[in-house]
């Protein structure tokens, strides 16, 4: 039990550790590289990033109702890692769709 008990303990503060590291990492981008990499190119991707951060933290209206969220230093965390890692797949899928755009629009050219 002791040997379980110290591997999770373990795994906590490796955890941590790597919570430190991202944080540190977030905190050394510069203004306008945030600023650059928080506005995605498309409408269609800033939909997409709102209906999931909207489905992770409930989709009650503001409107309607009083919405306050509370939560942990550790939840909070992970919630800036899912929609950073969510953001990142999508600015990827954003930025293949433009490469294969433009392959196909060199391949019609080429072609005529």
């Amino acid at each position: 039990m002791s040997n379980s008990s110290n591997q999770i303990s373990e795994f906590f503060s490796s955890e941590s550790e790597n919570s430190n590291l991202l944080w540190h990492y977030v905190q050394s981008l510069s203004p306008e590289t945030i600023a650059q990499l928080s506005k995605p190119a498309s409408s269609e991707v800033f939909q997409v990033m709102e209906r999931n951060i909207v489905g992770l933290l409930g989709g009650l209206p503001p409107e309607n109702f009083g919405v306050t969220i509370s939560t942990s230093r550790e939840n909070l965390g992970r919630l800036l890692a899912s929609a950073m890692i969510s953001g990142y797949f999508l600015r990827n899928a954003e930025q293949r769709l433009s490469f294969d755009n433009a392959i196909a629009a060199a391949e019609t050219t080429v072609s005529e």
